[in-house]
């Protein structure tokens, strides 16, 4: 196999599904914020899991990387103290562009499970979909680094 998981990472592909998991059932239950502080905590551990510490730390202090790890960090903060949908927003803007380079891995990796593979991969689907979606997220992330 040419990528194994360990225990370790595992672990923390475990932790993220149950953090996603968290995360959906604090959306879904009115906001609440014990589940949603819950999911955020579970999905951070789960990513120092899988990429190891000292990753988890580069991909977040790096230089290219501020604009997102600060807006994600400022909305778990705003969903501790208090204001969940505004944190919620500041931290789905921060993840899109922590792991703007993931995508492509992402899209790969969705494109081998069976069921949902087979979606991403119809010709028509994905056409228009991609088409019309690209442009617009990339308009958006471009009109934020307006504001560096």
């Amino acid at each position: 196999m040419a990528y194994e998981l360990d225990e370790q990472k595992r672990i923390g592909v475990g932790l993220i599904g149950f953090g996603l998991a968290f995360t959906f059932l604090g959306i879904i239950l009115f906001l609440d914020r014990g589940l949603l502080a819950l999911g955020n905590i579970l999905c951070l551990s789960g990513v120092a899991l899988i990429l190891g510490w000292r990753s988890t730390c580069k991909l977040f202090s790096e230089k290219v990387n501020i604009k997102g790890s600060l807006s994600f960090f400022v909305g778990v903060l705003l969903i501790f103290v208090g204001w969940p949908i505004l944190g919620i927003l500041l931290e789905f803007y921060g993840s899109v562009v922590l792991f703007r380079g993931f995508w492509p891995s992402i899209k790969v990796f969705l494109c081998n499970i069976p069921v949902l593979g087979w979606f991403i991969q119809y010709p028509s689907l994905t056409g228009s979909l991609w088409t019309e979606v690209t442009p617009i997220w990339n308009y958006l992330l471009d009109s934020f680094e307006y504001f560096e």
